[in-house]
């Protein structure tokens, strides 16, 4: 990709800035580049999202109440050196629910990424996708050879591991081969199409896969934001279940606060390389995964005992492991995620106390 000058490279537009991910990424961008001009776009459909709007003014943000599916909406916006992608329906679930839910997850998902190609492209702008975890094979996923250890699911350490998986994570190269979710689906689709803009228009693409991220303020739902969710609900002992895999909780994800992967789009943004690698993996690795039961044993502790129910029937596109490999980013950007999993679980559990209708407020 030819390397594009641009004196506005501090101008950045955040796509989905009300949204937990890009209202934080806005307010980290803030504290670390004091100059930094910051646009930002929302349809605020998200229950909650509106909350963001006026801490991100009295930030300073350009905020646009705006729909990246409009041409219009995305032809009004300012010139930015950088676009971070931040929109879209997060839920591995969208799409399944009927002929409305899945032209709803098309159109925001996959449509409306041409609308912000087309913007970079003219607008000469770099672009930084947020991608996901969940574009990798759902049955090699359930293939990986595992172990359990304290209640959750480890990577068996006597097996051989598959391409692209290693005792660090799952990495760029694990097979995206079907299916992979109708969620996953658009996710990769965006991956590619946004690689061959920035190959055929000149402009720099970076993409990251993102393992779960989490963190105070995020909107918790059963299917998105689990670990806000689940925190949540414990303290104010609604009914939590561990669904499939015996129904036990060992399942077990990594986690990634938001402020970590700002540091990494800095990196990405400040890097001169023409060549190379565009698409990393960044999550909090197998050392930041933790499984429902172990947050439910965290819970237990921090707040006061509470007993999910259990279901063993598998649920649609239910995985049993996933954790990130960051050694790319490590080795590219001196990158790693800098925030712990017990630190990241007290900082929801601070804000889920002082915040009492969080989960009303996230529309449960």
């Amino acid at each position: 990709m030819e390397k594009i000058e641009r004196g506005s490279a501090m101008n950045i537009l955040i796509t989905g800035i009300c949204g937990f991910v890009g209202s934080t990424l806005a307010r980290c961008l803030k504290e670390s580049v004091p100059d930094v001009r910051l646009c930002g776009i929302d349809n605020l459909m998200r229950p909650g999202s509106e909350i963001n709007v006026g801490p991100l003014r009295r930030l300073g943000v350009d905020f646009r109440r705006g729909d990246i599916r409009s041409a219009a909406d995305v032809a009004a916006l300012p010139d930015a050196g950088w676009v971070i992608d931040a929109a879209a329906n997060p839920s591995v679930l969208a799409g399944t629910g009927g002929a409305a839910d899945s032209r709803l997850l098309f159109e925001h998902n996959l449509a409306s990424i041409g609308n912000m190609l087309e913007y970079c492209r003219e607008r000469r702008a770099g672009l930084l996708l947020l991608s996901s975890s969940r574009v990798y094979s759902i049955p090699a996923l359930c293939r990986i050879p595992l172990a359990v250890e304290d209640e959750r699911f480890i990577l068996d350490p006597h097996s051989s591991l598959p391409p692209g998986l290693t005792s660090n994570g799952l990495g760029p190269d694990f097979t995206t081969a079907p299916p992979v979710s109708l969620y996953g689906a658009t996710k990769l689709a965006c991956e590619t199409m946004a690689l061959e803009y920035g190959d055929a228009f000149g402009f720099p693409v970076w993409i990251t896969r993102c393992g779960v991220l989490a963190g105070a303020g995020q909107f918790g739902t059963a299917q998105q934001g689990i670990f806000s969710y689940w925190i949540n609900a414990h303290l104010r002992r609604r009914p939590l279940c561990y669904t499939g895999f015996d129904g036990a909780g060992r399942q077990t994800r990594d986690a990634l606060h938001p402020a970590d992967l700002c540091r990494l789009l800095l990196c990405q943004m400040e890097c001169p390389r023409t060549g190379g690698p565009r698409l990393y993996t960044a999550g909090g690795g197998p050392q930041n995964a933790i499984s429902l039961k172990q947050l439910t044993r965290w819970c237990d502790r921090r707040f006061q005992p509470h007993s999910p129910a259990a279901d063993p029937a598998p649920r649609r596109y239910d995985v049993p492991w996933v954790a990130l490999d960051n050694c790319a980013a490590a080795r590219d950007f001196g990158w790693s995620p800098q925030t712990g999993i017990y630190a990241l679980l007290e900082e929801i559990a601070a804000h889920a106390e002082s915040h009492p209708h969080w989960l009303e407020t996230s529309g449960q």
